[in-house]
């Protein structure tokens, strides 16, 4: 039989291992959707960007100086905006579970620092 003490200590133990393979879990859930919506980036910059010069001779920049150069804007608008609805949704899952542990429905510790600045 365990004292109590031991008890407790496995029990947080297991807790601690539990929360570290969520967190596993959410990571790799999230490098999965990241590769995905890369590999659907590359197919809509082939389908997007028209035919023509793909090398410039010397001069990086200058193949933003062509006329259809659209496609590469678009995806890189799009890539932008998806890196930041997936960066704030990670945010807001934080302090969700920030609330979740805690137990109570206090702010997270970075929005009392903005508070009272």
């Amino acid at each position: 039989m365990y004292d109590t003490a031991k008890r407790v200590a496995l029990v947080k133990q297991r807790v601690r291992e539990n929360t570290r393979r969520r967190q596993r879990r959410g990571i790799y859930g999230l490098s999965a959707m990241c590769m995905l919506l890369f590999a659907a980036l590359m197919q809509t910059a082939g389908t997007v960007v028209g035919p023509g010069q793909t090398a410039a001779c010397g001069v990086f920049g200058a193949m933003l100086l062509r006329e259809d150069t659209g496609g590469y804007v678009l995806v890189g608008v799009v890539s932008f905006t998806a890196a930041a609805v997936i960066t704030a949704l990670c945010f807001r899952l934080r302090i969700r579970e920030n609330q979740k542990k805690d137990g109570t429905d206090k702010p997270a510790r970075h929005e009392q620092e903005e508070k009272s600045q």
